[in-house]
């Protein structure tokens, strides 16, 4: 058994270690004064949004950019509340060109529907999508359009956080969140991507139509962002970039309650047998083994599998290892305050993180309202 742990411990150690040094490899850019160049359509599928949809109209307004340099595509899901009004109400007097569009089912994934819809419908070369319970920095447009002018680009992932995080179990969530994206971020930085997050992301029409969108994995809920990541790393790796710029950060709400936290991790997790990455499934792997034998140490040291000693240095190492990538990733989202709530947070993301692993593997799950299978 102290083999087993010394081998799950060093490989923990190689996978985050490497993200760690990835991190730092990908360039922090920042905003030039140059003039706008790249025409964007701005996707926003929505279903039962109103609580959330006035910060993101309200930062839509807020937008830098030129006001007839993008367009945004609303589609709705079938909403039941007042979302519909609330955007009419708030954009149909502005210069803001607008449209909102009928979401089109055709498919186990409503998302993936309703983004293929707004593409199919846009006007412009360069989609860049985001959710409605998200809030835009207002010079969010002008740092996709630096970034493509400078680099020969096709797919562009960017960063999001959380914000209101006023309770520790939102705090949890903010550093869970933060650890991935400090993942995704360190990826790019060892090139071997294997995350990103729709409510900030950049591609072109042309490459979501050569990669025929989301064919193959409609049949999956989830992963409108990952899915196609991966299909794009296949088709034109070099041309798959980080936006690691503090101007394009996108801010979104944590889930309210512990229950909606599970059903969104649990969301997370069960398309993950389906990753065509291997590099992706190693690491999903290696994090599961390192979680796991945590969460069982106390039974193994009563039972004498294991000593209390090796349980501390165990924990001791990923504390480590975990905070060195969570404070850089935190340094860079101007969120270092919340790693007061870090040491907490370690010995509860264990039991947490099996739970919802084995609970995506033999259940189902709800999301906005809809339950959904495997």
């Amino acid at each position: 058994m102290l083999i087993i742990s010394i081998i799950i411990i060093l490989l923990y150690l190689l996978l985050i270690g490497s993200f760690t040094i990835g991190f730092d490899k990908v360039k922090l850019t920042s905003l030039e004064d140059i003039k706008a160049k790249v025409d964007f359509s701005i996707v926003i599928p929505f279903r039962n949004e109103a609580e959330c949809l006035p910060d993101l109209l309200n930062s839509i307004l807020e937008l830098k950019y030129d006001k007839h340099k993008f367009e945004i595509l609303f589609i709705d899901d079938d909403s039941e509340d007042d979302s519909v009004k609330l955007i009419r109400s708030k954009l149909s007097k502005t210069q803001i060109d607008f449209s909102i569009l009928i979401n089109d089912r055709n498919s186990s994934s409503p998302k993936k529907d309703a983004i293929t819809k707004a593409i199919t419908e846009s006007k412009y070369e360069w989609i860049v999508t985001t959710d409605a319970d998200c809030k835009l920095p207002k010079y969010w447009l002008d740092s996709f359009d630096c970034f493509i002018q400078k680099n020969d680009t096709k797919f562009i992932v960017a960063p999001v956080t959380y914000y209101q995080t006023t309770s520790f179990l939102k705090r949890f969530q903010l550093l869970d969140f933060l650890s991935l994206q400090g993942v995704s971020i360190g990826g790019f930085g060892i090139n071997k991507p294997i995350l990103c997050n729709g409510a900030n992301l950049a591609y072109t029409k042309s490459l979501f139509i050569e990669l025929d969108g989301f064919k193959g994995n409609s049949h999956i809920s989830s992963g409108d962002d990952i899915f196609l990541l991966q299909k794009a790393i296949y088709k034109c790796p070099k041309q798959i970039h980080y936006l690691k710029n503090e101007s394009a950060i996108v801010q979104t709400l944590a889930q309210s309650t512990l229950k909606s936290l599970v059903s969104q991790r649990v969301r997370w997790a069960a398309k993950t047998s389906s990753y065509n990455s291997l590099f992706g499934k190693l690491t999903g792997l290696t994090v599961f083994l390192m979680n796991g034998f945590l969460v069982c140490s106390p039974l193994l040291t009563l039972a004498n599998f294991i000593s209390l000693k090796t349980l501390i240095y165990t924990f001791v190492i990923k504390f480590s290892i975990d905070f060195l990538l969570l404070f850089k990733t935190a340094r860079f989202f101007n969120q270092d305050s919340f790693l007061a709530s870090f040491l907490f947070s370690s010995f509860i993301y264990p039991f947490f993180s099996v739970y919802v692993v084995f609970t995506s593997v033999f259940k189902g799950y709800k999301w906005k309202d809809r339950a959904y299978t495997k």
